[in-house]
């Protein structure tokens, strides 16, 4: 019994943020109390795997967190965010879209699908963008007939595109967990590659997968307006210019909306694929351009930037501070032997290296309905992650994988970040199960687009291996 303390701890972790304690904290106490458990039962001579020498690391681990230039891009592209989303771009940008698209059988809904697409882009916040396109788009969509399912699961999921789409928070995290999770998997196999994973391979390898989901969100959006009508019916453009209060061509009002976020998503991937930035730079470049745009459009302010500042420093705290929580996680896991435990389970399993790849993917699936996507980040993929690598898996695949799967964790009912945020901001008059019917397409489409990546990992790492 006492061989399987390391799934003991992980399932404790797992209750105890299922009640509802801060998750750094949450990580952080039970480490430190399934160490002193470990240690006392040593010392009463309980015949007991666990080497406290791991703990020693923790100094070092924590420094090595705080000045990591990788997770120096997470608080700027927070900033960056925060500021377009105050700076209000796509109001103009829906306004444009809406006009140009919504005079077609569900046109209004693929306007919605790429002003998402481009603000999860802009942003790489999921919570920003469910927010802003619930409070801008939901009330024309349920006005002009759409069905109240089929608006709120567009929202819901092209807000979650931000998971996906670079520059993401989400990619960047992942991106430093799997640089040490290769580096691990390195010491294990006794071998030395001078590959690394960098958080640019994820961007560039999560680059075709994400448009092609876009993709196939316009393609549902348009057959169910198609062979349902009265689901996504189209807009009378006249009716509609006269309620925006807009006259003649609708070319110079999309050029307006569409420039600006366009110009600044080129600045940032641009300057990240033809190599003369970091991702870390680019995301200075980006906070800076986003900075320019809120002045350009008239919005910046003193008590602004006092809430923009006070929202990122918040956000950036919340992710350090679980990342370190998540680090004492890992050395107590790996103290009482949980790393051989894993690698023996996984090398045991039926149909080997992909049966392994199967389970995991699986385990964050159901994972995703209770915890947020941070948290499986920073204890998951430590776990699994060098195991995995060990065993021949590209790691920019896997990245890639990983974030799309970790994707449904905000559209799962009945936990589903995205689908609070969305209720958060939708009339009472939309009951919360329109909602939940509204994202189970789209939870379908994104469990394709897994199965597509794993019978063709070229999706993922085509791409990066050309640049």
């Amino acid at each position: 019994m006492l061989d399987y303390m390391p799934f003991f701890l992980f399932a404790t972790i797992c209750v105890v943020l299922m009640l509802g304690y801060p998750v750094a904290l949450s990580l952080a106490g039970t480490a430190l109390a399934f160490a002193g458990l470990g240690m006392g039962l040593e010392a009463l001579g309980v015949a007991l795997h666990f080497e406290a020498n791991f703990l020693s690391a923790m100094p070092n681990r924590v420094y090595g967190i705080m000045t990591n230039q990788t997770l120096l891009a997470v608080p700027l592209f927070v900033l960056m965010g925060v500021l377009l989303e105050k700076s209000r771009v796509a109001e103009t940008l829906l306004d444009a879209m809406t006009l140009a698209f919504g005079s077609l059988r569900g046109g209004l809904g693929i306007a919605v699908i790429l002003v998402g697409m481009l603000l999860a882009a802009s942003t790489g916040i999921v919570g920003a963008t469910v927010v802003t396109m619930g409070l801008l788009s939901l009330p024309t969509m349920l006005k002009r007939g759409y069905s109240p399912a089929l608006a709120t699961g567009t929202i819901c999921a092209t807000g979650t595109l931000g998971q996906i789409i670079p520059p993401s928070i989400a990619l960047v995290l992942l991106g430093d967990v799997l640089s040490n999770a290769y580096q691990q998997a390195q010491l294990a196999m006794g071998v030395w590659s001078p590959r690394t994973v960098s958080v640019g391979d994820l961007f560039v390898g999560a680059l075709i997968p994400g448009l092609i989901l876009v993709l196939a969100y316009i393609v549902y959006v348009i057959l169910t307006a198609w062979l349902r009508p009265r689901l996504a019916p189209p807009v009378d453009r006249q009716a509609l210019m006269q309620e925006l209060g807009h006259r003649g061509s609708v070319w110079p009002l999309l050029l307006k909306g569409l420039v600006p976020p366009v110009v600044l998503i080129v600045a940032v991937l641009g300057s990240i694929l033809g190599g003369f930035a970091t991702p870390t730079e680019a995301s200075a470049v980006g906070a800076f351009g986003a900075l320019v745009l809120a002045l350009v459009k008239g919005r910046v302010s003193l008590a602004m930037l006092q809430e923009v500042t006070r929202t990122t420093t918040q956000v950036t705290s919340m992710v350090f501070l679980i990342l370190i929580g998540a680090t004492l996680f890992s050395l107590v896991f790996r103290a009482y032997g949980g790393e051989a435990l894993v690698t023996e389970l996984f090398e045991s399993m039926p149909g080997g290296v992909v049966g392994a790849m199967l389970i995991v993917m699986l385990v964050m699936f159901l994972l995703g309905f209770i915890l947020d996507f941070i948290e499986i980040t920073f204890v998951v993929v430590p776990i699994v992650g060098p195991v995995l690598l060990a065993m021949g898996i590209d790691p920019v695949w896997l990245g890639v994988m990983i974030a799309i799967n970790l994707q449904t964790s905000f559209l799962t009912p009945p936990f589903g970040f995205a689908l609070f945020y969305l209720r958060g901001v939708t009339p009472e008059s939309v009951p919360t199960s329109a909602i939940y019917r509204g994202v189970i397409p789209f939870i379908l489409l994104q469990l394709s687009m897994l199965l597509a990546l794993a019978a063709f990992p070229e999706l993922a790492t085509w791409l990066p291996a050309q640049l």
